[in-house]
């Protein structure tokens, strides 16, 4: 009889926190740089120099365990993780091991319309190390300490999972749930949160834990999803072959679609932790727990049921709207301003989401602003301008967040609502096409669409399409 193998999966996920200064120092935190110009004594470790943890850092790992259903820890402190690498100028880390800022919290996710609950087993504040880059040409590394010192929180799972389906599920939830909070922007292509995947099988109904590899290097959902389901593979082939899986860490390369050893897996021992006698104990006291509490935001699970119970649009429409925080909040700040939320609903569904795609942007990137939004869809309601013109600001809109009134009068593209006019116009297209005409009277309703369509041309896309159809009809009717 055949085997059959449950793959069991927990995550150490990293998280670059959005504040503006360092964890231990006033350094900035900003991307990009001349390389080590963000910088100072406490971040690249000078004898001497004196770590001082940045509040700002404590706030948002309070609120993400509180987020995350997490109990908090009210008395801490950090501990130094020793470890020799060239990119960690102190030869050690300051983290925190004994008494993390956060523990026992959980997620729900959702996969395929089944509910269940992954257990975070802490999560904890750390700095981050520096950057090495490589110079293939002169066979050398070049150390940069602009990243060095920036906070992090890395949340800690259980091995809850079973498959990629439920870790990407999980990692999406994290994300969201981070980005409401302003916690961070979590961009997997730029490091700001990162995955590594902690994989073993066992076989289908036994308790017992195999031996588990950490699976390091992934940016991205599509390469956690292959990485995980090659490493299965792999390990169902090392079981079958009578031989024993070893516990390593392994570096996924999604270009070749395989990954290879870079070093045995280290334990806590390995590395000789101990309280860092620099900083002063971490004291969460209730006025300061109060004060997060009051801070949290409306989360997106809460803002979906709201979305359904006050604005009655799709489910569909509510899903991908709350999917992205920037694009929930031009969504309510459009309302706010008097447009109508079905209607803002489908500019957001319909044109926003076919520009993204052209430009190739996530909602996260949207730069225009509701207002802009707003008076555009004021100006289709009062037919300044029909629904095609209204489509081509919207593209100014979208790449330059345009003054829409302004832009329609300086190129001259608000409706033509001169009766006269238009009536004069579509008698001239009536009498050049004799065929159309006698088409529709003979009952091929159809062919008002190509006299209507040749009106549009000939007013330049500046007429109202419904009072062409108006005048169109009476003027064949007699």
């Amino acid at each position: 009889m055949e085997k059959t193998y449950e793959t069991v999966i927990g995550l150490e996920v990293h998280v670059e926190l959005a504040t503006k200064t360092k964890i231990f120092c006033g350094c900035s935190t900003e991307f990009g740089g001349e390389p080590n110009t963000h910088t100072c004594p406490v971040c690249t470790g000078m004898p001497g120099s004196l770590p001082v943890l940045n509040k700002a850092v404590l706030e948002k790992a309070v609120a993400v365990g509180l987020a995350t259903n997490c109990n908090i820890t009210r008395k801490g402190k950090f501990d130094r993780k020793n470890y020799f690498y060239p990119d960690n100028p102190q030869n050690y880390q300051i983290s925190q091991l004994y008494f993390p800022i956060c523990r026992d919290g959980k997620v729900e996710i959702d996969v395929d319309g089944e509910k269940k609950f992954v257990r975070i087993h802490e999560i904890h504040m750390e700095e981050d190390a520096g950057k090495l880059v490589h110079d293939s040409f002169t066979d050398t590394s070049l150390v940069d300490y602009n990243r060095s010192g920036v906070p992090l929180i890395e949340i800690v799972s259980e091995p809850d999972m079973r498959s990629a389906d439920e870790v990407i599920a999980y990692l999406d939830k994290l994300r969201l749930i981070i980005q409401y909070l302003g916690a961070s922007d979590c961009k997997l292509n730029e490091g700001s949160m990162r995955a590594d995947v902690n994989l073993s099988i066992r076989e289908a109904g036994s308790e017992k834990f195999g031996t588990r590899t950490e699976m390091k290097n992934l940016n991205s959902f599509k390469a956690i999803a292959r990485a995980i389901e090659n490493e299965r593979e792999r390990q169902i082939d090392i079981i079958e072959s009578g031989e024993k899986v070893i516990q390593e860490t392994r570096r996924w390369d999604d270009e070749k679609g395989y990954s290879y050893a870079m070093r045995s897996k280290e334990d806590a021992q390995d590395y000789r932790y101990f309280p860092d006698p620099d900083l002063v104990p971490i004291i969460v006291d209730d006025e300061f727990l109060d004060t997060i509490k009051r801070r949290q935001p409306e989360l997106r699970d809460e803002k979906r049921i709201r979305y359904k119970d006050e604005f009655n649009i799709p489910e569909y429409d509510i899903d991908i709207i709350t999917n992205s925080k920037k694009m929930a909040d031009i969504f309510e700040e459009t309302i706010a301003l008097g447009a109508e939320p079905k209607k803002v609903s489908n500019w957001l569904m319909v044109e926003t989401m076919r520009l993204m795609k052209e430009h190739d942007k996530d909602a996260d990137d949207l730069s225009f602003s509701a207002k802009n939004l707003a008076t555009l869809i004021d100006m289709v309601d009062k037919k300044v301008i029909n629904g095609s013109v209204a489509k081509e600001v919207f593209e100014k809109i979208f790449t330059d967040d345009i003054d829409p009134e302004k832009y329609v009068e300086e190129n001259g593209l608000k409706t033509v609502n001169d009766e006269g006019a238009l009536t004069k116009t579509i008698e001239e297209i009536v009498a050049a096409n004799p065929k159309s005409v006698e088409d529709y009277k003979s009952g091929k309703e159809k062919a008002i669409g190509f006299l209507v369509g040749q009106t549009m041309k000939a007013m330049k896309g500046k007429a109202d399409p419904g009072e062409v159809n108006r005048i169109l009809k009476e003027i064949l009717s007699k």
